[in-house]
Protein backbone atom coordinates (compact mmCIF):
# COMPACT_ATOMS: atom_id res chain seq x y z
CA UNK A 1 0.00 0.00 0.00
CA UNK A 2 1.33 3.15 -1.16
CA UNK A 3 0.30 6.48 1.05
CA UNK A 4 0.96 9.91 -0.33
CA UNK A 5 1.94 12.10 1.99
CA UNK A 6 1.47 15.69 -0.19
CA UNK A 7 -1.53 16.65 1.29
CA UNK A 8 -3.02 18.24 4.17
CA UNK A 9 -5.27 14.82 5.10
CA UNK A 10 -4.36 11.16 5.37
CA UNK A 11 -6.51 8.33 4.83
CA UNK A 12 -5.85 6.31 8.21
CA UNK A 13 -7.06 2.56 7.73
CA UNK A 14 -8.77 1.76 10.94
CA UNK A 15 -10.56 -2.03 10.57
CA UNK A 16 -9.49 -4.52 7.80
CA UNK A 17 -12.76 -6.78 8.05
CA UNK A 18 -12.31 -10.20 6.32
CA UNK A 19 -15.14 -13.32 6.45
CA UNK A 20 -16.43 -12.86 3.19
CA UNK A 21 -16.07 -16.07 1.01
CA UNK A 22 -16.18 -13.41 -2.16
CA UNK A 23 -15.95 -10.67 -3.32
CA UNK A 24 -17.43 -7.40 -1.30
CA UNK A 25 -19.98 -5.48 -3.29
CA UNK A 26 -21.81 -2.74 -0.50
CA UNK A 27 -21.73 -1.66 2.41
CA UNK A 28 -23.92 0.49 4.29
CA UNK A 29 -23.64 2.70 7.78
CA UNK A 30 -26.92 2.63 9.74
CA UNK A 31 -28.08 5.61 10.78
CA UNK A 32 -29.17 5.77 14.01
CA UNK A 33 -26.60 2.62 15.87
CA UNK A 34 -22.99 2.24 15.64
CA UNK A 35 -23.96 -0.95 13.49
CA UNK A 36 -22.24 -1.44 9.63
CA UNK A 37 -23.55 -3.65 7.18
CA UNK A 38 -21.55 -5.45 4.44
CA UNK A 39 -23.07 -7.59 1.88
CA UNK A 40 -21.01 -10.08 -0.56
CA UNK A 41 -21.34 -12.51 -3.58
CA UNK A 42 -21.51 -15.17 -0.71
CA UNK A 43 -24.86 -14.24 -0.32
CA UNK A 44 -24.49 -13.22 3.16
CA UNK A 45 -24.98 -9.91 4.83
CA UNK A 46 -22.06 -9.66 8.00
CA UNK A 47 -22.86 -6.71 10.52
CA UNK A 48 -20.48 -5.02 12.57
CA UNK A 49 -20.43 -2.95 15.05
CA UNK A 50 -17.95 0.23 16.65
CA UNK A 51 -17.16 2.13 19.06
CA UNK A 52 -14.49 5.37 20.53
CA UNK A 53 -12.79 4.70 23.69
CA UNK A 54 -11.95 7.71 25.85
CA UNK A 55 -9.02 8.74 24.09
CA UNK A 56 -10.77 8.54 20.56
CA UNK A 57 -9.54 5.45 19.05
CA UNK A 58 -12.12 4.14 16.96
CA UNK A 59 -12.31 -0.25 17.30
CA UNK A 60 -14.58 -2.65 14.91
CA UNK A 61 -15.81 -5.97 15.51
CA UNK A 62 -17.46 -8.95 14.09
CA UNK A 63 -21.23 -8.76 15.46
CA UNK A 64 -23.34 -11.17 13.53
CA UNK A 65 -24.07 -12.88 9.79
CA UNK A 66 -27.27 -12.71 8.30
CA UNK A 67 -27.69 -15.85 5.77
CA UNK A 68 -29.70 -14.15 3.71
CA UNK A 69 -31.86 -17.22 1.73
CA UNK A 70 -31.08 -15.31 -1.47
CA UNK A 71 -30.07 -17.78 -4.25
CA UNK A 72 -27.47 -15.47 -6.12
CA UNK A 73 -24.97 -12.55 -5.22
CA UNK A 74 -26.26 -9.66 -2.95
CA UNK A 75 -25.42 -6.33 -4.51
CA UNK A 76 -26.71 -3.82 -2.58
CA UNK A 77 -27.55 -3.08 0.98
CA UNK A 78 -30.07 0.27 1.89
CA UNK A 79 -30.92 1.13 5.81
CA UNK A 80 -34.64 2.79 6.89
CA UNK A 81 -33.60 6.46 8.03
CA UNK A 82 -34.78 4.43 11.47
CA UNK A 83 -32.17 2.33 11.55
CA UNK A 84 -34.65 -0.61 12.27
CA UNK A 85 -34.77 -2.37 8.56
CA UNK A 86 -32.63 -3.33 6.08
CA UNK A 87 -33.36 -4.10 2.44
CA UNK A 88 -30.90 -6.32 0.32
CA UNK A 89 -31.05 -6.27 -3.32
CA UNK A 90 -29.89 -9.69 -4.97
CA UNK A 91 -28.82 -11.30 -8.59
CA UNK A 92 -31.75 -13.56 -8.00
CA UNK A 93 -33.75 -10.53 -8.86
CA UNK A 94 -35.38 -10.05 -5.30
CA UNK A 95 -35.54 -7.76 -2.60
CA UNK A 96 -35.50 -8.62 1.16
CA UNK A 97 -36.33 -6.87 4.08
CA UNK A 98 -34.70 -7.37 7.73
CA UNK A 99 -36.16 -6.56 10.67
CA UNK A 100 -34.37 -7.59 14.23
CA UNK A 101 -36.75 -9.39 16.16
CA UNK A 102 -36.80 -9.13 20.10
CA UNK A 103 -36.19 -12.72 21.90
CA UNK A 104 -38.47 -13.85 25.26
CA UNK A 105 -36.64 -10.61 27.82
CA UNK A 106 -37.18 -8.17 25.30
CA UNK A 107 -33.50 -8.19 24.46
CA UNK A 108 -32.54 -7.69 20.69
CA UNK A 109 -32.47 -11.12 18.68
CA UNK A 110 -31.73 -12.55 15.49
CA UNK A 111 -32.39 -10.73 11.61
CA UNK A 112 -35.64 -12.17 10.26
CA UNK A 113 -36.60 -11.99 6.81
CA UNK A 114 -40.24 -9.97 7.03
CA UNK A 115 -41.13 -9.29 3.14
CA UNK A 116 -39.42 -10.46 0.17
CA UNK A 117 -40.12 -8.00 -2.80
CA UNK A 118 -40.53 -9.43 -6.35
CA UNK A 119 -41.13 -8.10 -9.86
CA UNK A 120 -37.77 -7.50 -11.16
CA UNK A 121 -37.08 -10.05 -14.18
CA UNK A 122 -33.64 -10.29 -13.53
CA UNK A 123 -30.48 -8.76 -11.06
CA UNK A 124 -31.18 -5.90 -8.60
CA UNK A 125 -28.31 -3.44 -8.67
CA UNK A 126 -29.29 -1.39 -6.38
CA UNK A 127 -31.82 -0.68 -3.42
CA UNK A 128 -32.07 2.74 -1.57
CA UNK A 129 -34.81 4.53 1.15
CA UNK A 130 -36.16 7.80 0.99
CA UNK A 131 -35.53 10.56 3.17
CA UNK A 132 -38.20 9.89 5.66
CA UNK A 133 -38.32 5.99 5.30
CA UNK A 134 -42.28 5.74 3.22
CA UNK A 135 -41.00 4.85 -0.20
CA UNK A 136 -38.07 2.00 -0.85
CA UNK A 137 -36.85 2.64 -4.58
CA UNK A 138 -35.02 -0.15 -6.58
CA UNK A 139 -33.18 -1.08 -9.96
CA UNK A 140 -32.25 -3.94 -12.84
CA UNK A 141 -30.63 -5.10 -15.18
CA UNK A 142 -34.26 -5.26 -16.87
CA UNK A 143 -33.46 -1.77 -16.95
CA UNK A 144 -36.30 -0.55 -14.45
CA UNK A 145 -36.93 1.15 -12.16
CA UNK A 146 -39.36 0.41 -8.89
CA UNK A 147 -40.93 2.70 -6.28
CA UNK A 148 -42.67 0.89 -3.35
CA UNK A 149 -44.73 2.22 -0.81
CA UNK A 150 -43.67 1.08 2.96
CA UNK A 151 -46.98 0.62 4.83
CA UNK A 152 -48.06 -0.80 8.18
CA UNK A 153 -46.75 -4.45 9.15
CA UNK A 154 -43.76 -4.26 7.11
CA UNK A 155 -45.63 -4.31 3.63
CA UNK A 156 -44.64 -2.60 0.53
CA UNK A 157 -47.13 -1.46 -2.43
CA UNK A 158 -45.33 -0.89 -5.71
CA UNK A 159 -46.48 2.63 -6.68
CA UNK A 160 -44.76 2.92 -10.24
CA UNK A 161 -42.31 1.17 -12.85
CA UNK A 162 -40.31 2.93 -15.07
CA UNK A 163 -39.05 1.61 -18.31
CA UNK A 164 -37.23 4.92 -19.65
CA UNK A 165 -33.75 3.73 -19.56
CA UNK A 166 -32.73 1.56 -22.72
CA UNK A 167 -30.06 -0.53 -20.94
CA UNK A 168 -29.06 -2.20 -17.09
CA UNK A 169 -30.16 0.61 -14.26
CA UNK A 170 -27.10 0.36 -12.39
CA UNK A 171 -28.18 2.68 -9.47
CA UNK A 172 -31.56 4.81 -7.53
CA UNK A 173 -30.58 7.68 -5.14
CA UNK A 174 -33.09 9.90 -3.24
CA UNK A 175 -32.97 13.48 -2.90
CA UNK A 176 -31.98 14.18 0.88
CA UNK A 177 -34.96 15.82 1.95
CA UNK A 178 -37.27 16.01 -1.43
CA UNK A 179 -39.30 12.94 -3.22
CA UNK A 180 -37.03 13.13 -6.03
CA UNK A 181 -35.33 10.19 -7.55
CA UNK A 182 -32.01 9.82 -9.52
CA UNK A 183 -30.94 6.99 -11.27
CA UNK A 184 -27.88 5.84 -13.31
CA UNK A 185 -27.53 3.61 -16.60
CA UNK A 186 -25.24 1.29 -18.87
CA UNK A 187 -26.99 4.03 -21.38
CA UNK A 188 -24.68 7.24 -20.11
CA UNK A 189 -27.28 8.80 -18.63
CA UNK A 190 -29.15 9.79 -15.07
CA UNK A 191 -32.58 9.91 -15.09
CA UNK A 192 -35.06 12.30 -12.35
CA UNK A 193 -38.36 10.94 -11.29
CA UNK A 194 -40.92 12.02 -9.23
CA UNK A 195 -44.67 11.15 -7.93
CA UNK A 196 -47.39 13.25 -10.10
CA UNK A 197 -50.24 13.43 -7.85
CA UNK A 198 -52.80 12.75 -10.05
CA UNK A 199 -51.25 9.85 -12.03
CA UNK A 200 -47.97 8.18 -10.98
CA UNK A 201 -44.37 8.35 -11.14
CA UNK A 202 -42.94 9.56 -14.27
CA UNK A 203 -39.37 10.79 -15.14
CA UNK A 204 -39.12 14.56 -15.40
CA UNK A 205 -35.63 15.02 -16.34
CA UNK A 206 -32.81 13.06 -18.51
CA UNK A 207 -28.85 14.11 -17.60
CA UNK A 208 -26.47 14.05 -20.30
CA UNK A 209 -22.73 14.42 -20.59
CA UNK A 210 -21.40 11.23 -19.19
CA UNK A 211 -19.61 9.32 -22.10
CA UNK A 212 -19.90 5.85 -20.64
CA UNK A 213 -22.10 3.79 -17.69
CA UNK A 214 -23.07 5.58 -14.72
CA UNK A 215 -22.16 3.35 -12.16
CA UNK A 216 -23.10 5.61 -8.61
CA UNK A 217 -24.88 8.30 -7.60
CA UNK A 218 -24.86 10.83 -4.61
CA UNK A 219 -26.87 13.79 -3.46
CA UNK A 220 -24.90 16.38 -1.45
CA UNK A 221 -26.21 17.27 1.72
CA UNK A 222 -27.61 20.41 1.26
CA UNK A 223 -29.57 18.27 -1.56
CA UNK A 224 -28.80 21.08 -4.16
CA UNK A 225 -26.00 18.77 -5.77
CA UNK A 226 -26.12 15.41 -7.58
CA UNK A 227 -22.41 13.50 -8.37
CA UNK A 228 -22.24 10.92 -10.66
CA UNK A 229 -19.23 8.41 -10.79
CA UNK A 230 -18.41 6.79 -14.62
CA UNK A 231 -17.19 4.29 -16.28
CA UNK A 232 -15.78 7.05 -18.40
CA UNK A 233 -13.24 7.78 -15.36
CA UNK A 234 -14.77 10.87 -14.31
CA UNK A 235 -16.71 11.85 -11.23
CA UNK A 236 -19.58 14.86 -12.33
CA UNK A 237 -21.18 17.38 -9.94
CA UNK A 238 -24.27 18.70 -11.15
CA UNK A 239 -26.11 21.87 -9.90
CA UNK A 240 -29.86 22.13 -9.28
CA UNK A 241 -30.53 25.36 -11.60
CA UNK A 242 -34.46 24.68 -11.33
CA UNK A 243 -37.01 22.87 -10.03
CA UNK A 244 -35.77 19.28 -11.69
CA UNK A 245 -33.20 21.26 -14.03
CA UNK A 246 -29.71 20.22 -13.32
CA UNK A 247 -26.31 21.31 -15.04
CA UNK A 248 -22.76 20.44 -15.29
CA UNK A 249 -20.47 22.36 -13.43
CA UNK A 250 -17.45 20.32 -12.44
CA UNK A 251 -15.88 17.37 -13.67
CA UNK A 252 -13.36 15.83 -11.27
CA UNK A 253 -10.72 13.98 -12.83
CA UNK A 254 -7.87 11.65 -12.16
CA UNK A 255 -9.06 8.00 -11.94
CA UNK A 256 -7.70 5.89 -14.13
CA UNK A 257 -10.42 3.20 -14.57
CA UNK A 258 -14.00 3.25 -13.99
CA UNK A 259 -15.26 4.94 -11.17
CA UNK A 260 -17.59 2.50 -9.68
CA UNK A 261 -18.68 4.92 -6.45
CA UNK A 262 -18.89 8.07 -5.70
CA UNK A 263 -20.04 9.03 -1.68
CA UNK A 264 -20.79 12.71 -0.17
CA UNK A 265 -20.65 13.34 3.45
CA UNK A 266 -20.82 16.30 5.81
CA UNK A 267 -17.01 15.63 6.59
CA UNK A 268 -15.14 17.64 9.28
CA UNK A 269 -13.78 20.72 6.77
CA UNK A 270 -14.85 23.83 8.11
CA UNK A 271 -18.01 24.95 7.92
CA UNK A 272 -17.74 28.23 6.08
CA UNK A 273 -19.90 30.06 4.03
CA UNK A 274 -20.48 27.74 0.97
CA UNK A 275 -18.76 24.18 2.44
CA UNK A 276 -20.36 21.81 0.63
CA UNK A 277 -19.02 18.63 2.33
CA UNK A 278 -16.70 16.07 1.14
CA UNK A 279 -16.59 13.81 -1.73
CA UNK A 280 -14.81 10.32 -1.74
CA UNK A 281 -14.48 8.05 -5.31
CA UNK A 282 -12.89 5.04 -5.94
CA UNK A 283 -13.36 1.96 -8.56
CA UNK A 284 -10.73 0.12 -10.94
CA UNK A 285 -7.61 1.17 -10.06
CA UNK A 286 -7.98 0.54 -6.59
CA UNK A 287 -7.60 4.32 -5.79
CA UNK A 288 -9.46 6.05 -3.29
CA UNK A 289 -9.75 10.27 -3.36
CA UNK A 290 -11.04 12.42 -1.26
CA UNK A 291 -12.36 15.83 -2.34
CA UNK A 292 -13.86 19.13 -0.51
CA UNK A 293 -16.46 21.12 -2.55
CA UNK A 294 -17.41 24.98 -2.17
CA UNK A 295 -19.41 27.27 -3.17
CA UNK A 296 -19.24 30.84 -3.77
CA UNK A 297 -22.37 32.21 -5.81
CA UNK A 298 -24.74 30.04 -7.86
CA UNK A 299 -23.02 31.39 -10.89
CA UNK A 300 -19.49 30.83 -10.50
CA UNK A 301 -17.75 27.43 -10.71
CA UNK A 302 -17.18 25.31 -7.64
CA UNK A 303 -13.97 25.50 -5.88
CA UNK A 304 -12.42 21.59 -5.08
CA UNK A 305 -9.21 20.71 -3.51
CA UNK A 306 -8.45 16.75 -3.18
CA UNK A 307 -7.81 16.37 0.67
CA UNK A 308 -5.78 13.00 0.46
CA UNK A 309 -5.83 10.18 -2.00
CA UNK A 310 -4.90 6.46 -0.97
CA UNK A 311 -3.86 3.90 -3.71
CA UNK A 312 -3.85 0.10 -3.34
CA UNK A 313 -6.48 0.63 -1.12
CA UNK A 314 -7.17 -2.67 -1.61
CA UNK A 315 -4.35 -4.62 -2.40
CA UNK A 316 -4.29 -5.07 -6.67
CA UNK A 317 -8.02 -5.62 -6.19
CA UNK A 318 -11.30 -3.04 -7.85
CA UNK A 319 -13.07 -1.02 -5.43
CA UNK A 320 -16.48 -1.77 -5.48
CA UNK A 321 -18.09 0.76 -2.88
CA UNK A 322 -17.06 3.85 -1.00
CA UNK A 323 -19.71 5.35 1.70
CA UNK A 324 -19.37 7.83 4.47
CA UNK A 325 -20.40 7.41 7.93
CA UNK A 326 -24.14 9.29 8.38
CA UNK A 327 -23.84 9.61 12.39
CA UNK A 328 -23.35 13.12 14.14
CA UNK A 329 -19.35 12.66 15.04
CA UNK A 330 -18.22 10.14 13.13
CA UNK A 331 -18.26 12.09 9.40
CA UNK A 332 -14.79 11.23 8.82
CA UNK A 333 -15.17 7.52 8.72
CA UNK A 334 -15.43 5.94 5.39
CA UNK A 335 -15.76 2.42 4.41
CA UNK A 336 -14.97 0.77 1.24
CA UNK A 337 -15.18 -2.78 -0.22
CA UNK A 338 -13.44 -4.79 -2.79
CA UNK A 339 -13.16 -7.21 -5.02
CA UNK A 340 -10.60 -8.88 -2.26
CA UNK A 341 -13.98 -9.70 -0.43
CA UNK A 342 -12.41 -7.37 2.70
CA UNK A 343 -14.43 -4.76 4.20
CA UNK A 344 -12.36 -1.67 5.50
CA UNK A 345 -13.19 0.56 7.39
CA UNK A 346 -10.97 4.07 7.19
CA UNK A 347 -10.82 7.83 8.63
CA UNK A 348 -10.08 10.83 7.40
CA UNK A 349 -7.31 13.02 9.91
CA UNK A 350 -5.43 16.08 9.11
CA UNK A 351 -1.79 15.73 8.79
CA UNK A 352 0.25 17.18 11.14
CA UNK A 353 2.84 19.80 10.96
Amino acid sequence: MVIDEDFTYSLQSVAELGGHEDRAWHAAWNPKKPILASCSADKSVRLYTYHEDGEGKLSVSFLTSIPTGHTKTVRALAWSPSGTTLATASFDSNIGIWEQELDDDGEPGEWECSGTLEGHETECKSVAYSSNGNLLASCSRDKTVWVWEVVPDSEFECMGVMMEHTQDVKCVSWHPKEEILASGSYDDTIKLYVDDPQDDWYCVNTLTGHESTVWSLAWSPNGNYLASGSDDRTVRIWRRVGQYEFKCVLTLEGHDRTVYSVTWGIGKGKQEDGYLGWIASAGGDGVIRVWELKEHSTSEPLSHKMLTRFTDAHSVHDINTVVWCPRAGYEDLLVSTGDDGVVRVWRVTPVSV
